[in-house]
């Protein structure tokens, strides 16, 4: 066959400036796809030596190997594969976009029981990713077989290629890139093995390098001894793909720690297969700690996205929702079109069936680590608690699950052990029909509040909600197990029975009225500051509090969106006065002898300031708070 020079088949230059410039967004991947090639030869070669057992008569050793020349700046991927003929290179890469891995797999598809073979290649263009780093490629190539002639194809990427016979002693094939101006760095060992590490270590045949290396000389003066080993470069172990009775919990951990770059035993592994529509493999793992870069949601990555082998991405985020990013590991599905780059999927309906199921077995796995370790459940909530509910406010369709995932502390417990919804619900006492929480910002702020009297004195158990991410929970769950929640610092605090209402109408009656003209004189002096005065309750033993409208902002929240930079309303709340208290009687009776009287006046504004202070906020004025104080220290 004589040297030929033909233009490719379609509107070469204009696809390969889009295959160069446009397709992929990182230049390493044309590693990948020539490796992925390479692989997807052999599987054929195996496969059509079923039948014809003539391509494995010289027992070829399967393998990948690349061959970097830093002074010639070229770069070889050869394989034992299938090989090719003049037709095929001519069908297979001289037209660009008609891929033979495809043609194969349609008509592998149609002899029995060739559906299981995976390929990966099934868009032609993947080979023209060389063009990114290289600006002449020459492939040699010779089919397996009887009476094979080897075939060399070259091309500058300008729109035509050569082809010619050639030599070539074995079936396979070689790529061999001539590397453009400062693409040096892809001759790398270290640039290689990266590559390798992150796309391809997993493809089943070992992928190889002969690796240099020098031992320096065993006597002074000496000449180092240099010594040239074929490595290989893959591990080729798939974990995932094999059955979980053949793999060890150290297999486990050390898979863990590989993909997690954590150096900490995983809490728990998920491991399952999924079959029906939709087939796939998962392998996650749930990590005992917390790690450092759990809030930057910009760099944190989950589970990663195989597609027949190969690495697809870390960073799908279709794959698994934000609140979950905590969850470890893999995810190979060989259902999963991707678009020509094979860097993006282009099946929402798979991808979202695949989502669902690995959130629910996510949230399967922590509901009966829950129930039946509750030691390891803690250990996992107090690390990714604050995560799980983030989950729990957006979304709805697994809320009933989240819900019960959620774990709090209250004010019977010690402030080590929370408890769940469920917990508190079992735990209610007779005649309590609501679920009471009280927003703080600590959990020391929370168990002094003054809210809390009047439901400590009906022995009311209350959640304490002291994440910052609690207060939007709350929203997305005004009820748990058809019992309303209540906030303890917000709207009016209904405790009494029927009964309890009218044994006390005619005292609460009569401190209203008797209190009136008191309450309209306060609100006045805080009429800058206050919404309303009114008489708590939900006082016994503190003579004031501030409480917010039943949908208005609470002390918690306002702080929590200045702290957040977010600009609010003027939100003014209820100054609520315990009746019981000696401040108020002693208020009443100098309201009543002298409404005008200095030292009323300063009562109100102490009383305000208490009330400020109590639920955690800043007095406006500390310097005048402190003279008031004083002074009445001094006339006691």
């Amino acid at each position: 066959m004589a040297k030929k020079t033909k233009k490719f088949k379609t509107e070469v230059q204009q696809l390969l400036d889009l295959v160069i410039h446009s397709l992929y967004s990182k230049k390493e991947i044309y590693l990948r796809e020539l490796v992925s090639n390479s692989s997807d030869a052999m599987d054929r070669r195996k496969f059509e030596a079923l039948t014809d057992p003539s391509l494995i008569a010289d027992d070829p050793e399967y393998k990948i190997k690349i061959t970097p020349d830093k002074e010639a700046k070229t770069i070889v991927i050869s394989d034992t594969g299938i090989g090719m003929n003049a037709d095929e290179v001519e069908a297979n890469i001289g037209t660009i976009a008609s891929s033979g891995t495809k043609s194969f797999m349609a008509s592998m598809a149609e002899s029995e029981g060739g559906g299981d073979a995976e390929m990966i290649g099934q868009f032609g263009v993947g080979f023209y990713a060389s063009f990114m780093v290289a600006d002449k490629v020459s492939v040699l190539t010779k089919r397996a077989g009887e009476g094979q002639t080897a075939i060399r194809w070259v091309s500058e990427g300008a729109g035509d290629y050569t082809l010619e016979e050639a030599e070539k002693d074995e079936p396979g094939t070689e790529v061999t890139l001539h590397l453009r101006d400062g693409m040096d760095e892809f001759l790398e060992e270290w640039e290689i093995r990266k590559t390798v590490k992150s796309y391809s270590d997993y493809i089943s045949y070992p992928v190889v390098m002969d690796i240099e290396r020098s031992e320096p000389a065993e006597e002074e003066g000496g000449e180092p001894t240099v010594t040239i080993e074929e490595e290989t470069l893959n591990s080729m172990k798939a974990l995932w793909k094999r059955p979980k009775s053949e793999i060890t919990d150290e297999d486990y951990t050390k898979f863990y720690q590989h993909i997690a770059k954590d150096f900490t035993d995983p809490l728990k592994t998920i491991h399952y297969v999924a079959e029906g529509a939709t087939e796939f493999r998962a392998l996650m793992f749930i990590p005992s700690q917390a790690p450092m870069d759990l809030f930057m949601r910009d760099t944190v990555k989950s589970l990663q996205l195989f597609v027949r082998g190969v690495f697809i991405t870390d960073d799908c985020k279709e794959l698994i929702p934000d609140y979950l990013r905590f969850v470890k590991g893999v995810v190979e599905s060989s259902d999963l079109p991707l678009n020509v780059s094979r860097e993006m999927l282009q099946d929402d309906h798979i991808i979202s069936v695949i989502r669902k199921s690995v959130v629910s077995k996510v949230l399967g796995t922590l509901k009966d680590l829950k129930e039946q370790n509750a030691a390891d459940y803690q250990t996992f909530y107090t690390h990714f608690g604050a995560v799980l509910k983030e989950g729990a406010h957006i979304d709805f369709e697994n809320a009933e699950k989240l819900q019960n995932l959620l774990l709090f502390h209250t004010s019977k417990t010690d402030g080590e052990t929370p408890i769940s919804m469920q917990d508190y619900v079992d735990r209610m006492v007779d005649g309590q029909t609501d679920i009471y929480f009280m927003a703080a910002d600590s959990l020391a702020a929370a168990k002094s509040s003054p809210h809390l009297e009047a439901l400590a004195g009906k022995d009311y158990e209350v959640l304490f909600m002291v994440d910052p991410i609690d207060e939007w929970v709350i929203q997305s769950m005004p009820q748990f197990a058809e019992k309303p929640l209540v906030a303890a610092d917000r709207g009016d605090l209904e405790l009494d029975t029927d009964e309890e209402k009218e044994e006390k109408a005619e005292e609460r009656e009569a401190s209203a009225k008797e209190y009136k003209d008191l309450l309209e004189h306060i609100k006045e002096a805080l009429k800058d500051d206050v919404k309303e005065v009114k008489l708590s309750n939900r006082l016994t033993e503190s003579a004031c509090c501030l409480v917010a409208d039943p949908m208005g902002m609470n002390a918690n929240m306002e702080r929590i969106m200045k702290a957040m930079n977010q600009e609010t309303l003027a939100n003014k709340r209820i100054l609520e006065l315990n009746p019981s208290h000696p401040v108020l009687t002693k208020m009443k009776e100098l309201f009543d002898a002298n409404k005008d009287d200095e030292l009323l006046g300063d009562y109100i504004r102490l009383l305000h300031g208490q009330a400020l202070l109590t639920e955690g906020s800043a007095v406006k004025d500390p310097l005048g708070f402190t003279r008031l104080v004083s002074n009445l220290m001094t006339r006691a």
